[in-house]
């Protein structure tokens, strides 16, 4: 999936953390609440403004941070 296309990062918008473009729902605000155990469909249910697609960015986005992740030596 090629996350860019629903994922925006702009300094005057949250702080410059990643967002959802046209929100201001950002990936951490997503990953916390499928860490807490909302669902795909409770999220989509309580914020009509996103779509699944945006949703898989989010996990996208953060998988490939997690893989470009180093520790130094």
């Amino acid at each position: 999936m090629n996350y860019s296309e629903h994922i925006s990062i702009n300094s005057s918008i949250r702080f410059g953390n990643p967002c959802i473009k046209g929100t201001r729902i950002t990936v951490y605000d997503v990953l916390g609440w499928l860490a807490s155990g909302m669902t795909f469909s409770q999220i989509l249910a309580d914020y009509h403004e996103l779509n699944d697609e945006q949703l898989k960015a989010c996990l996208g986005f953060a998988a490939d941070k997690e893989h470009k992740f180093r520790i130094a030596s």
